[in-house]
């Protein structure tokens, strides 16, 4: 796991558990969710910085899925 990429309150935890992750898939909803409801209001530029937020989160969520065997390499294991 790149802890560099990681946000300080996952830098420090060794292992990602499922709440860390469900935060983090909530909070992507949520940008989602303020990002279409700036656009439609045509106020794109009051939420610049979610998408940004937004790409953070799933680089961070890719990473904990690169350092995560997956279940078929447990079982030929």
């Amino acid at each position: 796991m790149f802890v560099a990429l990681l946000p300080d309150w996952l830098q420090d935890k060794a292992k990602v558990n499922q709440e860390t992750i469900r935060r983090l898939l909530e909070e992507n909803d949520h940008l989602i969710c303020g990002i279409m409801k700036y656009q439609v209001k045509g106020q794109a530029n009051q939420c610049i910085q979610y998408p940004h937020v937004l790409h953070r989160n799933l680089i961070n969520l890719a990473s904990v899925a690169d350092a995560t065997p997956t279940s078929a390499s447990k079982s030929m294991k």
